[in-house]
């Protein structure tokens, strides 16, 4: 017997080792994140909404009353760029219904705006700076690309943790032989039970959805976003690349002439207009372009980039809530030929999975339902963190942080170390943070009196 309870205390404590240390984890990482989730989950609930925010607030320059046939796209050029002295179109969308504007983005030497203007009179209905479009303030600021790449970077970050927190979250919560808590909720606002029940309870539910944005959110990283699409090019699961090799590529790439291109097509090449016949051909000119991309099958909405240079194309594409029209076509602007045809049923499995992720992470896949699923889960995330944090100043000592106390076997954390290596390895920077995170708690807190005293 004696034998039997020695080994039933030995698992006692590896389970309270492996408890506390997981939850000391989750705290911490909640700590470091709370505002950055706030804030993604904030702006996130708006941009679900950015093309209904467009029909309402900002339908004086978006919507327009049809009357008799449009002016041509050259013609609705040149009224927006006589808008801004000094300036070119650089692109033209062409608008997606009798009722939507013409939107033509002008730039000048000071930058690039956008021009609305009414297909039907020619009347400029609106100008505004690229960098000063609502929905475009709203999402550098959800990204915090807005304050620089540095603060992009705490973005990556907080979409690892994210993950952190979902899945240590649901380690919390699993059901332990405890009566409330798990889908049911304890007590009153009064007292810490509630709030710890709700946070628990609330992560459980939306915990797998929370994840999901975390993860589709990567691709827009700073660093990983860029590499996963770097390495998914090299080993053919990107853009087909082959596309490009009967064709000469200029130095650009594709977001760098395009408003909004798809993720998969970002860092792909635009390829160069024939160069002989910059000599001896005229330009088809915009009015062409537009037929032509018309003709091709380009569903209403596209934008269409002018070409800056002799050796430009014109580059027709579009990024549509259905995924099967997303397309993008680069047209030599002499002959209006079709240089790369590129369409979402062209990538490669993954690359067109990772597209409809960030389409259901916009909300836009699925209509009505697709953003309001997408709008609970971010009100989960605020709850989350409101739970979080009353739950914490609630628990917390007078005078103290409040940090979980550490395992009793310390041990347990050589396992878990192994796992925030292999999480490193796939999400470094969010990897890196946790590393360090846990070098300060093991290197730094265990041996300095004062901040040991401060985190109990």
């Amino acid at each position: 017997m004696s034998t039997i309870a020695a080994a039933e205390a030995e698992d006692a404590v590896s389970g309270v080792s492996l408890y506390r240390a997981i939850w000391r984890w989750h705290f911490f990482a909640g700590l470091l994140v709370i505002p950055f989730l706030l804030n993604l989950a904030v702006t996130g609930s708006l941009y679900l909404f950015k093309d209904e925010i467009n029909d309402t607030v900002f339908a004086y320059r978006y919507i327009v009353a049809p009357a008799g046939e449009r002016l041509s796209p050259q013609k609705i050029a040149e009224i927006a760029a006589a808008a801004v002295p000094g300036s070119v179109a650089s692109s033209y969308k062409d608008p997606a219904g009798r009722d939507r504007s013409a939107i033509v983005t002008v730039s000048t030497d000071a930058g690039a705006s956008l021009v609305f203007v009414n297909p039907y009179d020619g009347t400029v209905l609106d100008k505004v700076g690229t960098t000063e479009e609502f929905n475009y303030v709203v999402k550098r600021i959800h990204s915090l690309a807005l304050f620089g790449e540095t603060a992009n970077k705490l973005v990556e970050i907080t979409g690892g943790f994210a993950m952190v927190l979902v899945v240590t979250g649901i380690y919390l919560w699993w059901p332990r032989r405890q009566a409330g808590g798990v889908v049911t909720v304890r007590g009153r606002p009064s007292r810490r039970v509630f709030w710890r029940d709700l946070h628990a309870v609330t992560g459980a539910f939306a915990g797998i959805l929370i994840f999901f944005l975390a993860m589709t959110g990567m691709p827009w990283s700073g660093y990983w976003g860029a590499n996963a699409n770097a390495w998914l090019t090299n080993h053919g699961l990107g853009y087909p690349v082959q596309l490009w090799d009967a064709v000469p590529k200029s130095q650009k790439v594709t977001e760098d002439i395009l408003p909004r291109p798809g993720w998969i097509v970002e860092k792909a090449p635009v390829p160069l207009s024939e160069i002989a016949a910059a000599q001896a051909k005229k330009p088809i000119g915009l009015d062409r372009a537009v037929e032509i991309a018309r003709g091709l099958g380009m569903a209403p909405g596209f934008d269409l980039a002018v070409p800056g240079s002799e050796t430009g194309v014109y580059t027709a594409a579009i990024y549509p809530d259905d995924l099967n029209n997303e397309r993008t076509v680069h047209i030599d602007q002499y002959s209006g030929r079709p240089l790369v045809d590129l369409s979402f049923g062209q990538y490669p499995f993954l690359g067109r999975a990772i597209e409809w992720g960030i389409n259901v992470h916009q909300g836009q896949e699925f209509g009505l339902v697709n953003q309001l699923l997408m709008l609970a889960t971010c009100l989960a995330i605020i709850l989350s963190c409101v739970t979080g944090i009353v739950m914490w100043w609630k628990r917390r000592p007078a005078g103290r942080v409040g940090v979980p106390p550490m395992p009793p076997r310390r041990s347990v954390y050589f396992g878990l170390w192994t796992i925030v290596l292999a999480f490193a390895i796939a999400f470094p920077m969010s990897g890196l943070m946790i590393l360090l995170m846990i070098a300060f708690d093991q290197m730094v807190i265990r041996f300095v009196p004062p901040l040991k005293r401060a985190f109990a």
